[in-house]
């Protein structure tokens, strides 16, 4: 994680405390996500799991609700952050699914987003490159 700029890391340790909190009981990928507004407040979430699969939620939109919750539907993402820990202690590589990334995009058309590449490194992408056709209305 060298030549991360602060802000980033601070991001990076939000979503590593939020991954903490994590329930997956089921798949045993316990995922932390971390968001900047563009008001430059702070917002998290950790994947919560249910028996019922469809029913769970992924860390990245759990992050989201909670930035719209507190800041209303204007909330726009300027950065966000997504860290995993597998069953085995393991840092597996884990971009946003489809579905997040259509949910960061629709937030944060210019948003940045970072997360652990196959490489082990943190990458850096910005939305409109991990999701090139989103869907508008």
């Amino acid at each position: 994680m060298n030549g991360l700029a602060a802000t980033d890391q601070e991001l990076l340790d939000h979503a590593a405390q939020a991954l903490e909190k994590s329930y997956a009981p089921y798949s045993r990928l316990q995922v932390g996500a971390a968001l900047r507004s563009a008001e430059g407040r702070v917002y998290s979430g950790c994947n919560v799991e249910s028996a019922a699969f469809s029913v769970g939620g992924c860390a990245e939109r759990n992050a989201i609700a909670a930035a719209v919750r507190a800041e209303g539907g204007a909330m726009r993402i300027t950065h966000i952050v997504v860290l995993a820990v597998d069953g085995s202690g393991a840092t597996p590589a884990i971009p946003p699914c489809g579905a997040c990334r259509q949910m960061i995009r629709e937030f944060g058309a210019d948003a940045e987003v970072l997360f652990r590449g196959a490489s082990g490194s943190i990458e850096r992408h910005a939305i409109a490159e991990l999701l090139p056709h989103s869907f508008s209305m």
